[in-house]
C-alpha cells in the first residue's frame, strides 16, 4: 500500500530547516492524532533523568507503541511539535537530533518548542505527533 503522506518541499524557502515545510494527505485517510509521548516507562516512571537525548529516545519508542497500536508507523506521521523543557537551545538541539534522526527520510514537517516545564515529575521531553493512513478503519 502507498503511503497517505506527501511531504512537500520549496525552494522558495530556506533549506537550512531539517524537515519539510509542510504535508499532505488525501480526503480518503483516516486521520491519527496521538497524544504526546512522554519518556515513561510502562510503570510510568520517567526514565533518564537530566538526560535530553534520552528522553528524547524513550518518547521516539513510545510513540512508535501507539502509532503501532493505531495501524501505523513512523512512515505515516504527517507532523510533529517537539517540546523540551529548557531555556537552553542546546537542550532543544539534543533532544531533536534524536527525533530527526528516528524519522531519517522521512523528514515530516515538525516545530520545536522550548517549555517551561512538562507534565511528569523530572520530564524534560514530549512529542506530539499526527499521523495518516490508507486503511480500514482498527
Amino acid at each position: 500500500m502507498s503511503p497517505a503522506v506527501t511531504l512537500i518541499r520549496s525552494n522558495s524557502l530556506s533549506d537550512i530547516a531539517e524537515y519539510a515545510y509542510a504535508a499532505t494527505a488525501p480526503a480518503d485517510s483516516r486521520m491519527i492524532f496521538l497524544a504526546g509521548a512522554c519518556p515513561l516507562d510502562a510503570d510510568g516512571t520517567t526514565v533518564a533523568h537530566g538526560d535530553y537525548a534520552g528522553q528524547a529516545a524513550k518518547s521516539v519508542e513510545n510513540l512508535r507503541v501507539a502509532l503501532e497500536a493505531a495501524g501505523a508507523s513512523l512512515l505515516d506521521v504527517i507532523s510533529t511539535r517537539v517540546l523540551v523543557a529548557s531555556t537552553e537551545q542546546a537542550d532543544l538541539v539534543a533532544a531533536w537530533e534524536v527525533v530527526r534522526d528516528a524519522f531519517g527520510t522521512h523528514d515530516v514537517p515538525s516545530t520545536l518548542f522550548g517549555v517551561t516545564v512538562l507534565g511528569y515529575d523530572h520530564q524534560l521531553v514530549e512529542i506530539e505527533a499526527v499521523a495518516a493512513v490508507r486503511d480500514q478503519a482498527v
